[in-house]
């Protein structure tokens, strides 16, 4: 607060380092302001309304949740960041914005707030499953996932996840979206960045305001000549099986790469049924081979490392 209302221009903020070494970069609180705006007015929060802040405040995700309670006027609970970061809340919030694994161990007091956004990583459709059957939640409980990075100050587009699940992200007022030739993702959005974002995530775009994520090109599988997105394969696995499931493309001299799937935890012959009857829309998304590992390797900050995870197969296979 202090730093907020410092005669400085700027707010120091520390990335996470989940795609590099943390290091330390200064943010116009004037575009801070204008991103706290842009989702208070996406969501509809009013003055007076109840935020619960739960996540770290040296991120931009802690920092903003500041922001938002400020410039809006809403009323801020703070509570030390947990993995049970709800877990004594006895009263109804307005909102709240949380990591999925925060969601994950707060599914039986989600029913307390008004709007949830969930971000820092992609949401897993056993987490969406378990939110879309929870019978405490009602209509009027309305849960996002999250699109943005640090150079959109948090997030610059919403996807519901409930009452209605939304395949395409909506991005806010005053943001511009097109694709660069290789189908990536540019974000122009001048109250944050005066610069035009490239990204690395191809994308469909259904029209000037909406897309949806297909995956990172960087994980791009080429097999017999066809494009292979995991990301959108692991979502289709995920909603038959609990487990964790990684599809790698390793090199093969007559695919060019062959598609496995990893999947964490003991072998199943159970797990190997529901796969085989899955109906994947095209034949060359079925992986040529199932590999069962006792853990798959993840990032300091949880997400599957799967440079190194391709680096184990290539040495097992």
């Amino acid at each position: 607060m202090n730093e907020w209302f410092s005669h400085g221009y700027t707010v120091k903020v520390q990335t996470s380092g989940s795609t590099g070494i943390p290091k330390i970069f200064e943010i116009e609180k004037n575009k801070m302001i204008n991103s706290a705006g842009m989702t208070c007015h996406f969501l509809g929060l009013q003055e007076g309304d109840k935020a619960l802040i739960c996540l770290p405040i040296e991120y931009i995700s802690g920092k903003m949740m500041v922001v938002r309670s400020i410039e809006r006027k809403l009323k801020l609970i703070v509570v030390e960041p947990s993995l049970k970061p709800v877990e004594h809340l006895n009263e109804e919030i307005n909102f709240c914005a949380m990591t999925p694994l925060q969601v994950e161990n707060s599914l039986d007091k989600l029913h307390l707030i008004k709007n949830l956004i969930i971000g820092g990583a992609a949401v897993s459709e056993s987490l969406k499953q378990k939110i879309s059957g929870n019978q405490q939640l009602s209509v009027s409980n309305r849960i996002f996932e999250t699109y943005g990075m640090s150079e959109t100050l948090s997030h610059i587009a919403l996807k519901q996840v409930r009452p209605e699940p939304e395949d395409y992200f909506t991005v806010f007022e005053n943001v511009s979206i097109s694709v660069d030739e290789r189908g990536c993702l540019k974000i122009f959005a001048p109250n944050l960045n005066v610069e035009v974002l490239q990204t690395n995530d191809l994308v469909e775009i259904k029209n000037s305001h909406q897309f949806k994520f297909l995956g990172r090109i960087d994980n791009v599988i080429n097999s017999g000549g066809a494009k292979i997105f995991p990301e959108t394969l692991e979502a289709l696995v995920k909603k038959e099986i609990p487990n964790e499931a990684v599809f790698v493309g390793i090199n093969d001299e007559s695919l060019g790469q062959k598609l496995i799937l990893v999947i964490e935890g003991k072998e199943s012959g159970d797990i190997v049924s529901k796969i085989s009857e899955i109906p994947f829309e095209k034949s060359f998304h079925k992986p040529k081979e199932i590999i069962f590992m006792e853990e798959i390797p993840r990032t300091p900050n949880g997400k599957v490392n799967r440079t190194e995870l391709e680096r184990k197969i290539s040495k097992y296979l």
